[in-house]
């Protein structure tokens, strides 16, 4: 497959309104960072992390190659304002799950638009994920505590609720949406108590805000596809 058939392919299956509100979220975001000045990177990993986010409610493999240069922007400015939850799970999980998301969709596409085949978890994952997610957290808040971490409570659960997330993208689970309600919805708290004390990251908080309502509107999407299957 040329590159161009690769573009086509990733371009099929969007609907009118998608083409149009999908395109207008980035371009607000580009308009912000340069009315406000804000940081380039912050502005960078906010439009990659915006696409990737579409491109992954889309089913678009190509989800996972933009969301390879999101993670070394965002794991740079979580970097720069103490958040150093956020930077271990980026550099340490959400890089080589990038790439393994890769090779895992590669898998399941569907030959027609390129989209991947959505799935559930059984009644009997979603305890172990749920519990597992719970012990995790707890741990990860005492841990962050004696790392002296600015937002330990909010930045445990964002992380580990993330690792969890991500796992449920790369299989392909519409549990993951839900799982992104609460780590967009926490994110976008904890960086505005950012900016409150200084930080120059508008624009990260914006980017947040977008991901909060996109998960809404996947996971009607994922759920309406599912129950069409069914």
């Amino acid at each position: 497959m040329t590159v161009i058939d690769f573009v086509k392919k990733e371009l099929d299956g969007w609907g009118k309104y998608e083409k149009v509100v999908f395109p207008v979220c980035v371009l607000s975001i580009i308009l912000m960072s340069i009315l406000i000045n804000d940081s380039k990177i912050a502005l960078i990993s906010a439009i990659c992390g915006i696409s990737y986010t579409i491109l992954a409610g889309k089913g678009k493999i190509s989800c996972y190659f933009i969301g390879l240069c999101g993670t070394l922007c965002y794991s740079f400015i979580s970097w720069q304002n103490g958040l150093f939850g956020n930077l271990a799970l980026y550099l340490l999980y959400y890089l080589p799950m990038q790439i393994l998301g890769i090779f895992k969709w590669k898998q399941h596409l569907k030959k027609d638009i390129q989209e991947i085949k959505k799935t559930r978890l059984s009644n009997k994952d979603k305890v172990i994920y749920f519990s597992t997610t719970l012990v995790l957290t707890i741990l990860c808040y005492f841990i962050l505590i004696s790392l002296n971490d600015k937002s330990p409570i909010f930045d445990a659960i964002t992380s580990v609720f993330s690792i969890a997330g991500l796992l449920l993208t790369v299989k392909r689970c519409i549990e993951q949406w839900y799982i992104w309600f609460v780590v967009n919805g926490l994110s976008m708290v904890m960086w505005i108590e950012a900016y409150l004390n200084g930080s120059n990251c508008f624009v990260t908080i914006m980017m947040w805000a977008i991901y909060l309502i996109l998960s809404v509107y996947f996971l009607y999407t994922w759920k309406k596809e599912l129950n069409d299957i069914n």
